[in-house]
């Protein structure tokens, strides 16, 4: 249909599952642009412990929404919603196609989808974080659970950031945090192919990820962001934060390695749990030697569908899958 942009091309998964290079694959294929949607990679100098494609390794591809951070800054979900829309436009407007690629499953949502994020209040949210130190994050999370269950369930009680956004918004609202949650419509047209393979392949690739890390001077790496000082948000970043606890003196090389590769599983679980639960996803194994050309027939799919009367709207609300 004449006048109909084609969709935002997503890449998402867990990580270690291959999002850059097919990311890239595709916008080599389909004349686009990349736009990062992995919260670390939003940082200047987080470059090894999150696998952020140096330049070289971009193929001339141009990249948003990379190094636009200093590591003393905390991230934004509104500020990446506000700057990474305003990408997309003005990708479009380039006439080039827009590839997201990242595991971030909050800043995919939150650039793709219908989200609106209530403002912020720095006393109460101050007076929820020295509650936190004071009495323990359980203490506010048992809160939580009284105020709006569902968000207690899907914060974990040692989540101490998440927890105080919760029962801060809920203050500010009045409304249960649940209510301010994304909803699985999109704002921007888009298809998402998800990356995914075996649990045991994952875990070997994550294994032999970090000993790469680690062999790159990925430690080097965080005394010089440290620094420059880091912020809350990077400093809690998987890998920095290892590394942290061992120039801490609190851990060994040995067991600093062990906890990265642990702490790296645990991520890619959480994230296929954040995007397993989205049937809008087209899941494609990673291993599959023929995954570029599949990925392009679920864009070839999604754009007839998009362009096809009065499929827009199924299509945005989950009701049109490509398949999973």
């Amino acid at each position: 249909m004449a006048g109909v942009e084609p969709p935002v091309v997503a890449v998402v998964g867990p990580t270690a599952t291959g999002k850059s290079d097919l990311g890239l694959d595709l916008a080599e294929r389909l004349g686009g642009e990349v736009v990062n949607a992995d919260a670390m990679q939003l940082y200047r100098g987080m470059d090894i412990g999150t696998a952020k494609l140096s330049l070289a390794k971009r193929r001339g591809v141009p990249h948003h929404q990379l190094d636009v951070l200093d590591v003393s800054e905390d991230a934004s979900v509104a500020r990446y919603q506000r700057e990474g829309r305003q990408d997309l436009a003005d990708i479009a407007s380039r006439g080039a196609r827009a590839v997201v690629v990242g595991g971030s499953g909050l800043y995919v949502r939150a650039l793709l989808d219908r989200m609106h994020f209530p403002g912020t209040e720095p006393e109460v949210r101050g007076r929820l974080e020295e509650r936190a130190e004071r009495f323990g994050t359980r203490h506010l999370h048992d809160e939580l659970a009284r105020l709006d269950p569902a968000a207690a369930l899907a914060i974990g009680p040692a989540n101490t950031r998440r927890i105080v956004r919760a029962l801060e918004v809920i203050e500010l609202t009045g409304q249960p945090y649940t209510a301010n949650l994304p909803e699985q419509v999109y704002e921007v047209p888009a298809v998402q192919i998800g990356l995914d393979c075996d649990r045991d392949v994952l875990d070997a690739r994550v294994e032999r990820r970090v000993d790469r890390m680690w062999e790159q001077g990925l430690v080097e790496e965080t005394l010089g962001l440290l620094a420059r000082g880091m912020g809350r948000t990077a400093a809690r970043a998987v890998g920095y934060a290892e590394v942290l606890a061992m120039i801490r003196g609190e851990t060994d090389e040995a067991a600093t390695r062990a906890a990265i590769v642990a702490s790296t599983r645990r991520l890619a679980r959480k994230q296929m749990t954040w995007f397993g639960r989205d049937p809008r996803v087209h899941w494609l194994d990673a291993r599959d030697p023929h995954v570029v050309d599949r990925a392009l027939d679920a864009v070839a799919q999604a754009e007839a569908t998009t362009a096809a009367p009065g499929a827009a709207d199924e299509a945005s609300r989950g009701r049109r899958t490509l398949g999973s």
